[in-house]
């Protein structure tokens, strides 16, 4: 298992269209083969940070999310509403280690 969690800063005046973009990558996400959570979470004392929990079943599906359509339009339409380049951090999961423990 994979877990990738996205850090995004939005201007400001871009909260909306953001939320509107990220809502829909979010629905085809969970959808996709190997997908285990995609969370779309925004912070309560910053309105325009904004984070991606992102959790895959391997490195293959995780890579595979990059290539969807979904994935690239929602690419190519938010990037220029961020106020600097978004951060990915990768990251091993320690806990639920059994695959059957997660949930949709």
């Amino acid at each position: 298992m994979i877990v990738t969690v996205v850090d995004i800063y939005v201007k400001s005046e871009k909260i909306d269209e953001f939320i509107e973009a990220t809502t829909l990558n979010h629905k085809s996400s969970v959808m996709e083969e190997g997908n285990l959570r995609f969370d779309f979470l925004q912070d309560r004392s910053k309105p325009n940070h904004f984070l991606l929990y992102e959790a895959y079943e391997s490195e293959d599906a995780a890579a595979a999310h990059k290539k969807t359509d979904h994935y690239l339009k929602w690419k190519s339409t938010v990037e220029g509403w961020m106020e600097r380049p978004r951060i990915g951090t990768q990251t091993n999961v320690i806990e639920p280690s059994d695959i059957a423990s997660w949930k949709r």
